[in-house]
């Protein structure tokens, strides 16, 4: 690991689940090995020349998952799961906004999406809010939800059928949800089926 003439090395931070890029710090050794030790990603302030951890103050925390470092050896790559926004601003990502000054809501990369409603389903599985369509879904269990993706995929042989991308793109839309909703129902994740994905995609 190369750090520079003030013993620092960049450290991007990324979403473990989505892929976006959360926001860029600075660590040293000492901030390194305290990420390591505590799983909480810690930065050291080069203005107030310290360690500190994110979220020490907001409890927007990130819990560190891996960490790679780059070719050169001069760069680290923190993938973490947010606690709650990462910018001080209140937004997800540090990079929220155009080069002119004006905020870009947009999330990237685009497949983050499904990352982030994998994790809203997991978490109405945990919180079980009343009213809520997920929590029935929940509660009706695998026959319930299982009726729902039969009926989903039907309608998008439909859609397609029917050569109408509007009503396809729907219809798709509601067949991933039902399928994440199903996925957690079971206790398994969406990166547990990306490792499935990538493993067939090394043997092909």
């Amino acid at each position: 690991m190369k750090y520079d003439a003030n013993g620092l090395i960049p450290a991007i931070v990324q979403h473990a689940n989505t892929g976006e890029v959360l926001m860029l710090g600075y660590m040293n050794a000492a901030a390194v090995a305290a990420t390591i030790a505590t799983q909480l990603v810690t930065f050291y302030s080069r203005s107030r020349q310290q360690l500190w951890v994110k979220g020490e103050t907001s409890g927007h925390t990130l819990a560190l998952q891996q960490m790679r470092l780059d070719c050169d050896g001069d760069a680290l790559l923190v993938l973490a799961v947010p606690a709650g926004p990462t910018c001080h601003t209140g937004s997800v990502s540090c990079f929220a906004w155009n080069i002119d000054g004006s905020e870009n809501a947009e999330r990237i990369p685009a497949l983050s999406m499904l990352g982030r409603l994998s994790d809203l389903v997991v978490s109405r599985k945990e919180l079980m809010p009343e009213g809520s369509y997920t929590t029935k879904l929940f509660n009706g269990g695998v026959d319930r939800i299982g009726k729902k993706i039969g009926e989903e995929a039907a309608e998008m042989i439909i859609a397609a059928k029917n050569n109408s991308t509007p009503e396809l793109m729907w219809e798709t839309a509601d067949f991933f949800y039902h399928a994440l909703v199903l996925l957690a129902n079971q206790g398994v994740s969406l990166n547990m089926i990306m490792a499935e994905l990538a493993g067939r995609h090394k043997d092909a």
